[in-house]
């Protein structure tokens, strides 16, 4: 996008692969910054738009949160961040990506045994929904 080339709303979607309904809510809640507009009316967007949406759309694919994508868009924004600052935020992510892998883990377990107690019978009893009737307090 050299030469000062604008992109639209669409073609910031297309190149990005972003929704144009993610991006209008991207600008409202103040992750990327409103373009400027053409005579027209019509948003104006530019190469630092198109990056920081790519690196926005990158976060959210490895799970990053909202709150943890704003987080570093604030040390970016600031200027002065070190590598061990975005480390510590990446290492936190980690941690709560492994302790919901444990957690899908557990689940995966309890039903398996919950399914090995079925026989798949014709009769109403089924130990899998009395299981799930079961109040563990």
């Amino acid at each position: 996008m050299s030469n000062g080339r604008r992109l639209t709303r669409g073609k910031l979607s297309k190149l990005t692969g972003c929704n144009i309904e993610t991006i209008r809510y991207y600008e409202r809640i103040g992750l990327l910054p409103e373009p400027p507009r053409s005579a027209g009316g019509h948003r104006l967007y530019a190469e630092d738009h198109l990056k920081r949406l790519v690196f926005i759309r990158r976060c959210r694919e490895l799970g990053f949160s909202l709150e943890e994508v704003r987080a570093f868009l604030a040390l970016v924004d600031g200027g002065k961040y070190t590598c061990g600052e975005v480390k510590t935020l990446t290492l936190h992510h980690l941690q709560s990506i492994r302790e919901k892998i444990a957690d899908m883990r557990r689940l995966e377990r309890t039903l398996a045994e919950m399914s090995a107690q079925c026989d798949g019978g014709t009769v109403p009893e089924c130990p899998i929904i009395d299981a799930l009737f079961e109040t563990r307090l």
